[in-house]
């Protein structure tokens, strides 16, 4: 429907004079322009602040910040701007499209107007079409009114049908005379006073665009899918990075859960379970003190990067042991890690049981990533490796 709407918005600015041939027009444009010459045929014009105070005896078109017509209009008029006022009378259709659009003498053909407001109180001779935000038609119109907009007002007497599309409130103005129909689809009813008349009846569509509780439920299961789409998918993004860029790291990582014997294994995940519980406890103690805050920062930075580092190391980890058991290769290609942290995503959404195997593949790879680091300091400063030689 938008599209329909649209597209018919569209065909209907387009200004009939386009397809005129040898009438004589006139080209005007300055930034503070008054037209105060009359044109014998078209006119065109174009400026921050326009103002029309000739008469045109052909069609006239304006573009600009500000547009005034303060002279008659023997043709079509095109008004394009942010704040549009026509006041004087328009011979022709009359089109404008603008932020606030107040139309207040007679329009003998039809109106079509979009804007932010539309106040029309001119009364159109032809049919009216308005799209804004909020609409009020002061002095009814001659012809068929549709008017898609939040807030609508009417007033005047309407001599055929009207119809409208609210998203907020219909109101009509006391006395408010309509021959045809009113049709209109909102989501409360109108409001409509006793000394309104309504000669076709009353057509009501109930039109409420809050979801109701089986469109939430199927948007919030939506949004938690593509939640955890947009999470898996940076997760493998970010471990084939690592796999691909430090490949030798994660050897090592794997070499220690394939060569320690099971209670250096067990160790190394009880260094990992005891640094991710005890260091936020560390941290938190050291921040009561101002001499300790600074300290207590920098811990926090390092045990976040941890942190992370040990997620995407166990994803890492399970795709090498993956590729050890499938192809028998010891080398870790990024694509090892893509399809680790593919599996360990998998393996967390199973309820419970899940939580604990990555909880175990994450602490394994704590532990790991604080030796092999204790082991590069020891062996930068010239000291044996103690750490490491102790849970071989």
């Amino acid at each position: 429907m938008q599209r329909a709407l649209l597209t018919l918005l569209v065909s209907l600015l387009l200004p009939t004079s386009v397809l005129a041939a040898g009438a004589p027009a006139s080209f005007s444009a300055a930034r503070s322009l008054l037209a105060a010459s009359s044109s014998p045929g078209n006119a065109y014009a174009a400026g921050v602040s326009v103002v029309l105070t000739a008469p045109v005896a052909g069609d006239f078109s304006a573009f600009g910040g500000s547009l005034i017509t303060a002279a008659p209009i023997a043709g079509d008029a095109l008004l394009l701007a942010g704040s549009i006022s026509s006041r004087a009378e328009v011979a022709g259709d009359l089109r404008a499209v603008g932020g606030t659009i107040a139309v207040e003498e007679p329009v003998t053909g039809d109106l079509i107007a979009s804007g932010f407001s539309v106040y029309d109180k001119g009364r159109a001779g032809g049919s009216v079409f308005i799209v804004s935000v909020n609409a009020v038609i002061g002095n009814g119109a001659s012809g068929p009114v549709t008017v898609y907009g939040n807030d609508v007002s009417l007033a005047g007497e309407f001599a055929n049908n009207v119809t409208v599309v609210a998203g907020g409130r219909l109101t009509l103005a006391p006395g408010t005379i309509i021959h045809g129909t009113l049709s209109y689809e909102a989501p409360e009813t109108a409001t409509i006073p006793t000394s309104a008349t309504i000669v076709g009846g009353v057509k009501y569509t109930s039109a409420s665009y809050l979801p109701n509780a089986n469109t939430s439920r199927a948007l919030a299961f939506a949004s938690i899918g593509i939640f955890l789409l947009v999470r898996i998918l940076g997760a493998l993004i970010l471990a084939g990075l690592l796999a691909g860029f430090f490949p030798k790291l994660a050897e090592m990582i794997t070499e220690r859960c394939y060569t320690q014997r099971p209670w250096s294994i067990l160790l190394t995940i009880l260094i990992g379970f005891a640094t991710i519980v005890a260091t936020p406890v560390l941290f938190l103690m050291l921040a009561l003190t101002f001499v300790g805050l600074g300290l207590a920062l920098l811990l926090f930075f390092s045990y976040a990067l941890l942190v992370f580092l040990a997620l995407m190391y166990a994803g890492i980890l399970l795709g090498s042991v993956i590729a050890r058991r499938l192809w028998g290769r010891k080398t870790v290609f990024w694509r090892d890690g893509v399809l680790g942290m593919l599996a360990l995503s998998l393996i967390a959404l199973v309820p419970v049981l899940g939580l604990v195997i990555v909880f175990f593949f994450a602490t394994f790879a704590t532990g790991a990533l604080l030796l092999i680091f204790f082991q590069f300091v020891s062996s930068r400063e010239g000291h044996p490796p103690e750490i490491p030689t102790v849970i071989q």
